[in-house]
């Protein structure tokens, strides 16, 4: 192409909802959902500390439990956004899922606390990482006029691997299982759930055509975007309305930008809500078990 814009921004947000859409939804929330590392945690801490005394009362092995996990996840979120933002949503997102499932199957068979400790630390960084850019890379796909209404859908099927994983907890522990295999089957789980996750992205999500635009990847981005288009309009059976918006330069912006001018006051407010939610959140997983 000649042009130096693709005009990705307006052709995607001009899309109607389609298959196409709930198929990426779906990709993404299942993903979400399985990714549990985090939701398992007190579960499996209640069987360290109370069954099988990995861990012991009162002892800053026992504190640090929480506080590991936490501590790799703040770390995951600071470098997996610009990490994402230099090799690409899609490969960033598989790359993250496979840190996680690796820290997963590597807490499963872990010989001792030490070791999964070390496991949790990297389960919490991979996780992180890939909660960034699996909730940002998705709302680049979906158009702007209803991305909140697709993020939501995002965040109700995610948030169901809680009680689900706390489910499969109880249920493990009604069988046989001894509780030293127990608590390792509960790390298994999602690691292969996680893995038929990464294969459905590997296959089916494209990277994000407003990416490959933004890196001047141009005939990229046109040649997916004319892909989609296509599937659209083969499943609505419909011409996609016209794209009435002019290309609009894509202007990168400093982390600086986040402290000051219109975007300030949603900074403070976006990190108050998320400070308060993840402190409750994972308050009450890591220690009402």
């Amino acid at each position: 192409m000649e042009n130096k814009s693709a005009n990705i921004g307006a052709r995607l947000d001009r899309l109607p909802n389609s298959g196409w859409h709930v198929k990426m939804w779906l990709i993404s929330a299942f993903a979400l959902l399985v990714c549990w590392s985090n939701g398992i945690g007190g579960a499996v801490q209640n069987i360290l500390l109370n069954e099988i005394h990995w861990l012991e009362p009162g002892t800053t092995l026992l504190a640090m439990w929480g506080t590991t996990y936490t501590a790799g996840q703040l770390f995951g979120a600071l470098v997996g956004g610009p990490i994402g933002d230099k090799i690409g949503r899609k490969k960033s997102i598989l790359l993250y899922e496979i840190i996680h499932i690796i820290a997963m199957i590597g807490g499963a068979v872990s010989p001792n606390v030490y070791v999964l400790y070390v496991f949790r630390l990297v389960q919490g960084f991979g996780l992180g990482a890939l909660l960034v850019v699996l909730f940002a890379g998705f709302t680049e796909y979906v158009p702007g006029r209803n991305r909140g209404v697709w993020s939501s859908r995002n965040s109700f099927i995610g948030n169901w691997a809680h009680p689900i994983c706390n489910g499969i907890a109880f249920v493990i522990g009604l069988t046989a299982i001894s509780y030293n295999m127990n608590w390792r089957v509960q790390y298994m789980i999602p690691s292969i759930l996680s893995i038929i996750a990464s294969i459905l992205i590997a296959k089916k999500y494209p990277e994000s055509p407003r990416w490959l635009e933004a890196q001047g990847r141009v005939e990229e981005a046109d040649a997916i975007m004319t892909q989609i288009e296509k599937e659209i309009e083969a499943s609505t059976g419909k011409p996609l309305p016209e794209v009435t918006e002019e290309p609009k330069a894509v202007k990168p912006l400093p982390y600086s930008a986040l402290f000051k001018g219109k975007l300030l006051k949603r900074t403070i407010v976006g990190s108050l809500v998320l400070i308060g939610m993840n402190t409750i959140q994972y308050t009450l997983m890591t220690w009402m078990p």
